[in-house]
C-alpha cells in the first residue's frame, strides 16, 4: 500500500511554487515533485525536480504530463499559473491524477476579469465597469493579466494609449483606498473553511513583499461567501479587493491558484496547500488559526548551484562555528547537511591556546555534540592548519584570511569565509 501522497507542482519556478514547496516539503505523508517547461528557480528548491516538460500549448503536453504522473506515482497536481490552472480544469478527464483546480466554468470565469465582473455585476462589491473610459480617472487592466502587468491608472483623455484594443481590457472605476488579498479555502463539499485577509503594504513586481494579517470583517466575509456560492472551488484560492472613495471594498480579481504570500496564512498555523491536497484526495478538513498578530516582509534571496565536489570539510571553531559567543545557525545547518550527505567533518582549532576552557568544555557549553565531528584536531599556537590537511577532495572554512590564504596556496582546495557558507547550503528538500 502506498504510504505517501505524490504531489506535483507545475510550473515550479516562480515565487508561489516556492511557497508550495515550503508548505509541503517537510510533510511526512507527502512526496513532493516540481516540474517546469522553462528552468528558473525550481531546480534550486525541489529535491525531486523534472525539467523540459512541454508547454501547455504543445500537443505533446498531455502525454508528457501523464508519463510523469505514472512514473512518479503522482496523485495530485498543483498548478501555479492561471493559464495552467485553466488548462488542467478543462482537461481533467485526460489527466491521470487529481488536479487542484475548480471546475472549468470557475477557472474560465476567474481567468477572464470581464467574465468575473459580469458574474458579479449585481453585487455591491462589484466595481463600475465600462467598455471604454467615460470618466476620469479610471483603472485599466488586461482581461487575462496577472501580477499587475499592463494595468495602470488613466487620469485624463490625453493619457489614453493610441490604437487601444479595448475589447482586450477591462475599464474600471478608480479605487483609491486600501488593498487587501484574501486567502480562502474551500473543502470537498464546497464549504468555505478559511477566509484570511492580509494587507499588501508594499508590492514589488506585482508580488506583495510586505503583508500584515487583517481583521476579518463582516463585509469581507460576505464578499468571500458570495464568491464561493457562485463559483465551484476546490482547495485554496484567493481574491483581491480595494476600497473606493467611500471606504467600501470592491472586487479586483479572483485567482484559483496559490499566491506567493500565502505564507502569511501558513505562519498563522493554516497550511492552505496541505489542506488543499487533502481536499483533493477527498478527505475532510478543518481550519484552526493561531490567535496572534503577524506581519511579514520579504526580499530577494540567493541560492547557488556549483560543480564543487568534496568529501571532507575542515572547519574552524571560534568565530566560525561560534560567533560572538553564540552558535552561528547557518554554519550548524551546513554541518548537519554534511552529516546527512555522509561527508567527513574535521574540526581544526586552536581554542585551548587562548581560552581558559577546553574544546570539549566549549562544545558542551553550546550544546554541540562532539559526535558531529569525525575528528577534532587541536593545534599549537604556531602550527599552521594547512599542515594537517591531507584530503585533497576537501574544502576549508575559517574566518581568518591568513589561514585561508595558506590553505589555498599549499593545499589547492576551495576555501570559504563565514559569509561564504550560503554558497554551500542546499535548500532542496
Amino acid at each position: 500500500m502506498k504510504n505517501k501522497i505524490g504531489v506535483l507542482v507545475f510550473p515550479a519556478g516562480e515565487i508561489n511554487s516556492v511557497e508550495l514547496h515550503d508548505a509541503l516539503a517537510t510533510c511526512v505523508n507527502i512526496e513532493l515533485y516540481g516540474a517546469s517547461s522553462v528552468d528558473r528557480h525550481g531546480e534550486y528548491v525541489f529535491r525531486n525536480y523534472i525539467s523540459d516538460v512541454p508547454k501547455i500549448n504543445d500537443n505533446r503536453f498531455p502525454d508528457a504530463l501523464n508519463e510523469i504522473i505514472v512514473k512518479n506515482s503522482i496523485d495530485v497536481i498543483i498548478p501555479t499559473h492561471d493559464d495552467v490552472a485553466l488548462f488542467l480544469a478543462e482537461h481533467k478527464d485526460v489527466i491521470k491524477a487529481k488536479t487542484l483546480t475548480p471546475d472549468y466554468y470557475t477557472a474560465l470565469t476567474c481567468r477572464d476579469k470581464k467574465q468575473t465582473y459580469e458574474l458579479f455585476r449585481d453585487e455591491e462589491f462589484c466595481p463600475k465597469v465600462w467598455a471604454e473610459p467615460i470618466q476620469y480617472p479610471v483603472f485599466i487592466k488586461p482581461r487575462r493579466g496577472q501580477g499587475g502587468v499592463g494595468a495602470k491608472v488613466i487620469k485624463r483623455q490625453a493619457d489614453v494609449p493610441l490604437e487601444m484594443e479595448w475589447s482586450e481590457y477591462v475599464v474600471c472605476e478608480y479605487l483609491p483606498g486600501e488593498e487587501l488579498t484574501v486567502d480562502c479555502l474551500t473543502d470537498k463539499n464546497g464549504k468555505l473553511q478559511a477566509i484570511m485577509p492580509r494587507s499588501r503594504q508594499r508590492v514589488f513586481g506585482g508580488v506583495s513583499v510586505h503583508a500584515k494579517c487583517e481583521v476579518l470583517t463582516e463585509e469581507i466575509r460576505n464578499i468571500a461567501e458570495c464568491i464561493n456560492q457562485k463559483l465551484n472551488f476546490l482547495g485554496l484560492w484567493y481574491f483581491q479587493i480595494k476600497q473606493d472613495e467611500n471606504g467600501c471594498y470592491k472586487l479586483l480579481e479572483i485567482a484559483t491558484r496559490c499566491a506567493g504570500t500565502m505564507c502569511v496564512s501558513r505562519a498563522k498555523g493554516v497550511n492552505l496547500p496541505l489542506l488543499s491536497v487533502y481536499a483533493a484526495m477527498g478527505r475532510d478538513i478543518a481550519v484552526y488559526a493561531n490567535n496572534y498578530s503577524l506581519e511579514a516582509d520579504r526580499m530577494l534571496i540567493t541560492r547557488y548551484k556549483t560543480d564543487l565536489e568534496y568529501d571532507t570539510v575542515y572547519i574552524d571553531l571560534d568565530d566560525t562555528i561560534l560567533i560572538n559567543g553564540k552558535v552561528h545557525l547557518p554554519m550548524i545547518r551546513f554541518i548537519y547537511q554534511c552529516v546527512n550527505e555522509g561527508k567527513r567533518i574535521v574540526l581544526l582549532t586552536r581554542h585551548a591556546c587562548d581560552h581558559a576552557d577546553s574544546v570539549q568544555d566549549v562544545l558542551r557549553k553550546h550544546r554541540i555534540s562532539s559526535l558531529l565531528f569525525d575528528e577534532i584536531v587541536e593545534l599549537t599556537f604556531n602550527e599552521p592548519k594547512y599542515t594537517v590537511i591531507k584530503d585533497k577532495s576537501a574544502i576549508f572554512i575559517d574566518n581568518a584570511y591568513a589561514e585561508r590564504k595558506q590553505v589555498y596556496e599549499n593545499c589547492g582546495i576551495a576555501v570559504f569565509d563565514v559569509d561564504g557558507i550560503e554558497v554551500l547550503l542546499d535548500w532542496r528538500t
